[in-house]
């Protein structure tokens, strides 16, 4: 296990289990998707506990387990260590609080707990309540660019990793997997997923929803750069 001090000072093993929440009735939500990320409430502060679960075709063998190769390229330490680099940078990202892996021969689980971004939706839940302004989607690209300036090549870059305040500021959550690379294609390769992600999640969606100029929008605050 690790932490971050500064944002935990008191945390314990229990902080990883539902269970220790549950019983608080300190759980204040739930995150869409496989069921594995829970919100709680501690100290005068808000967290993310996110399980670590396998999707795809590998979940059949096993739903959480992961092979040992070492500590440091857990998906947990992994994680918590870029996102710690990023949000000393600057980068706008859920700060990382604690990571820890348990091991069982050549077997590992993982899990971590990151500060809850107050007052956010998915950019997926933002299109569900309506139409996004154009504004956003240039500030979604400036966001992205900032990223990809930095080297991050997000893993699983789609709508429900983007997310967006009352203020319009943006923010990029779940860097599971997500590396550190030098200037290459992987860059329109991230643009090209999001924006896979994008029609997917719109199609049932009432038409006008997300639309051409929407992701021309984006594109153009990708081109700007700059401020999220």
């Amino acid at each position: 296990m690790l932490y971050d001090s500064s944002r935990a000072g008191n945390l314990r093993a229990e902080w990883f289990n539902p269970e220790h929440w549950r019983k608080r009735a300190a759980i204040t939500g739930e995150a869409p998707g496989r069921g594995s990320t829970l919100f709680f409430a501690a100290d005068g502060r808000e967290y993310a506990l996110r399980h670590y679960r396998r999707g795809g075709l590998m979940a059949r063998l096993s739903k959480d387990g992961y092979l040992w190769r070492s500590e440091v390229t857990t998906r947990p330490f992994h994680e918590f260590h870029l996102t710690y680099h990023l949000a000393h940078a600057g980068l706008p990202v859920a700060p990382p609080v604690a990571a820890r892996y348990v091991r069982r021969g050549a077997v590992y689980r993982g899990d971590l707990i990151t500060e809850r971004l107050p007052g956010t939706l998915s950019l997926a839940a933002a299109l569900e309540r309506g139409a996004v302004q154009l504004l956003v989607w240039v500030g979604i690209g400036r966001c992205l660019r900032r990223f990809h300036d930095l080297g991050v090549c997000h893993a699983d870059l789609n709508a429900h990793n983007i997310m967006l305040d009352m203020q319009g500021t943006v923010f990029l959550i779940d860097f599971d997997r997500a590396t550190l690379r030098g200037p290459g294609l992987w860059k329109d390769s991230n643009l090209a997923r999001l924006r896979r992600s994008l029609d997917k999640i719109t199609d049932p969606m009432p038409e006008g929803r997300f639309t051409e100029a929407d992701w021309h929008s984006l594109l153009a605050g990708y081109r700007e750069g700059g401020g999220a």
